[in-house]
C-alpha cells in the first residue's frame, strides 16, 4: 500500500465559510474513507495564504503575505493509504469541494 496526500485548493479571494450542511457532507466523506480503513491522517484546515503566511524562496529569502499573485490557495489536506494513485484519485473525486469550485491535488508521499 502507498500513501497519498490529497491537497485541497480553493480560489484565492474566496471568502468561503462552509454551511453546517456542507461541513456534514465533508465529515461524511471522511467517515466513508475511515470506514474503509484508508484514512491515515485527516490533516488540518489551513488559513488562506492570501491573508497571512510566509514564502521562503530557494535562496532563503522570506517574504510576508498576502500573496496577491496567487490564483488559489491550499485550504487543507488529508493522507490516504491505497494500492495506487488511481484509487486515491477515485477517493478524491467523491469530495464535496468540487461543488464550491475547489480542486484537489493528489501526490504520493515518500517513505522515510
Amino acid at each position: 500500500m502507498k500513501e497519498f496526500m490529497l491537497i485541497f485548493r480553493l480560489k484565492a479571494g474566496a471568502d468561503f465559510k462552509p454551511s453546517p450542511a456542507q461541513m456534514q457532507e465533508r465529515m461524511n466523506w471522511l467517515a466513508s474513507i475511515a470506514a474503509q480503513e484508508k484514512l491515515v491522517d485527516k490533516g488540518k484546515t489551513l488559513l488562506p495564504t492570501i491573508d497571512s503566511g510566509r514564502h521562503i524562496s530557494a535562496d532563503q529569502v522570506v517574504t510576508d503575505g498576502p500573496f496577491t499573485e496567487l490564483k488559489e490557495y491550499v485550504s487543507g489536506f488529508i493522507v490516504v493509504r491505497t494500492e495506487n494513485i488511481d484509487e486515491a484519485v477515485e477517493i478524491a473525486k467523491q469530495n464535496p469541494i468540487f461543488k464550491i469550485g475547489g480542486s484537489i491535488e493528489v501526490r504520493e508521499l515518500l517513505k522515510s
